[in-house]
């Protein structure tokens, strides 16, 4: 069974200060399936955020950046859920990850904001933690004071790099994801490459 999809939102914070930063890794990810097809943003005020349109299969999928800055992400992400008529389990959120390291991504159901400041504000706006997610991990600078410094810088050649890769095998993912379903979609993106 496949999974429905209408709205992927990709977190990161507006500006072109930040736009290299880690902590843009969703943005990132939205941008690179807008330019694969082709689909132009458009600034959208009802929705607090930029907008483009693909389809799957005859479907509609919005993708979403937010234009309200991280902590405020579930203003954006409920306007157009709200206008479209778009549940949380049709909702896929993509977002930077301290907790994998550069180079992984994962999908997941529900659960936890783990202390991302933009995953809170969604569990607030949504009224819970039933909606997708897709993690993009950007490492961890081994102490938490420096959390904040990290996310906000330029990721290594290294990490971007890795990051590079993981996007590309996230976005094969999702097409897994919309045609043959979520279980074949986390084994694809969940299997180390370096083990194939």
């Amino acid at each position: 069974m496949t999974q429905p999809i209408r709205l992927i939102a990709g977190l990161g914070n507006p500006g072109a200060g930040y736009l290299a930063t880690r902590h843009n890794a969703g943005f990132w990810f939205v941008d690179a399936l807008a330019q694969h097809v082709g689909a132009p943003w458009k600034k959208e005020t009802r929705f607090s955020g930029e907008t483009a349109r693909l389809q799957a299969d005859g479907q509609d999928i919005w993708l979403l950046k937010p234009a309200t800055f991280m902590n405020r992400s579930g203003q954006s992400v409920r306007a157009l859920a709200d206008f479209y008529k778009i549940a949380p389990h049709e909702i896929l959120v993509v977002h930077d990850d301290l907790d994998l390291p550069a180079g992984a991504a994962r999908l997941k159901r529900g659960g936890g904001h783990g202390g991302h400041n933009g995953l809170r504000d969604i569990h607030r706006h949504l009224g819970g933690p039933d909606y997708l997610r897709l993690r993009v991990g950007i490492g961890h600078p081994g102490q938490q004071q420096e959390v904040m410094n990290y996310v906000l810088a330029k990721p290594t050649p290294e990490q971007s790099r890795a990051i590079g890769d993981a996007l590309v095998r996230a976005a094969e993912a999702l097409d897994t994801l919309l045609s043959q379903g979520w279980d074949r979609a986390c084994t694809q993106l969940h299997t180390d490459p370096a083990r194939i």
